[in-house]
């Protein structure tokens, strides 16, 4: 096995999967606290659509967004497969809701792709990159992008 191809090599990042409606997408493991299931939440009123509330965890409060809607892809409802992801941002917790997770798994840095051109411009910015495993493409979240983003 080469260098390039030992699993953790600097090459290579670990994911954790999971799918928002029927897509496929992946999030770098190091930007994963946890991931919980659903739970009631306060509404945080005047907010935008894609900021579903917040909740306490452990005594932290914590932001959850919709990353359907945040990413406007359509989701039939939250089910009991649903999870909230917690990633670390600017020194705060924030949970993004989705609908199923799925694997772990390496990927390499130089197998990942731009976006497909199809995807619209805003859609688009919020992925680091795709990459197709075994036939199954996976776009590849920038948290910090998604985060970032107050507009919409």
């Amino acid at each position: 096995m080469a260098s390039s191809e030992v699993v953790g090599s600097p090459q290579q990042f670990l994911i954790s999967t999971f799918y928002v409606g029927s897509s496929l997408m992946g999030i770098d493991t190091m930007k994963v606290q946890e991931v919980i299931r659903m739970t009631d939440m306060t509404t945080v009123f005047h907010a935008p659509a894609h900021i579903l509330g917040i909740i306490n965890l452990r005594g932290k409060i914590v932001t959850i967004i919709d990353l359907a809607r945040k990413l406007e892809l359509h989701r039939p409802g939250v089910t009991k497969e649903s999870r909230i992801i917690i990633v670390e941002w600017n020194d705060e917790y924030v949970g993004l809701l989705v609908d199923q997770i799925s694997d772990a798994m390496y990927v390499d840095r130089g197998s990942l792709m731009p976006p497909p051109s199809n995807i619209q411009e805003l859609q688009g910015r919020f992925f680091e990159g795709v990459f197709n495993s075994g036939g199954h493409l996976i776009a590849i979240v920038d948290v910090g992008r998604v985060l970032a983003d107050t507009e919409k």
